[in-house]
């Protein structure tokens, strides 16, 4: 088994100018801070990590597995052509709200309804990263260039805080061929805040997940339930 540590200071440097154009669109601060790179690092993960890594499972630390990750790993066998990155959906109505300029120009929309029909948006706590995939599509590299981030934020009216989640989530809505959506319970996100918070008639449509939880995510300091 081998362990190679990379430096976190040494990584921002290589990301920072890969996705400083990017960081004002979905960062928490108002400007453009260079520590806050490490918040976009999935997004550019093929650009700095060694060509001979193809795969990689980014995952957040708030999380507890109910079984194998090797078995998470084999998701990467499910990923369509085209698709780049595997991702579960968001299971609160963030987006609903982050969207709504756009929802509102577009009452026909999906962008922001819920699953099944609805493009919920993502969440980034459980990533599948096929870096090989990303390196050769055209398509992904040109949406990290910074006229294509600005065409989109502008398109959407989009305005996040959540790092790589909103670009994920934005780029998903327009081109959702580049994603393979994981099933909810490899991502069974927790937080309930959003239900409390101007949303609690729709809550439910998001927040719903069937089947056998493998990912416990407790997003926003919630409690993860005891074995």
């Amino acid at each position: 088994c081998q362990v190679i540590v990379h430096n976190v200071n040494e990584l921002t440097e290589k990301l920072f100018p890969i996705v400083e154009a990017m960081q004002k669109h979905f960062s928490a601060g108002s400007g453009t801070y260079y520590s806050d790179s490490i918040f976009f690092l999935s997004v550019a993960m093929h650009r700095i990590m060694p060509k001979e890594i193809t795969r990689i499972i980014q995952v957040d630390l708030d999380l507890k597995y109910k079984t194998n990750i090797r078995d998470l790993f084999d998701e990467f066998d499910n990923f369509p052509e085209g698709a780049v990155i595997g991702i579960a959906r968001e299971m609160q109505p963030v987006y609903r709200h982050t969207f709504w300029q756009y929802r509102r120009e577009n009452p026909q929309t999906k962008v922001g309804e819920p699953p099944p029909d609805g493009l919920p948006g993502f969440n980034s706590g459980v990533l599948l990263l096929n870096l090989e995939a990303m390196r050769q599509s055209k398509l992904y590299n040109q949406l990290l260039e910074p006229t294509m981030v600005q065409k989109l934020t502008e398109k959407y009216h989009f305005k996040g805080h959540l790092g790589d989640q909103d670009f994920f989530t934005m780029v998903g809505m327009e081109h959702p061929e580049l994603f393979h959506v994981l099933d909810c319970t490899w991502n069974r996100q927790l937080c309930t805040w959003w239900r409390d918070h101007g949303y609690s008639d729709v809550f439910d449509q998001y927040f719903q997940c069937e089947g056998k939880v493998r990912i416990y995510h407790g997003n926003c300091n919630t409690p993860i339930p005891e074995d």
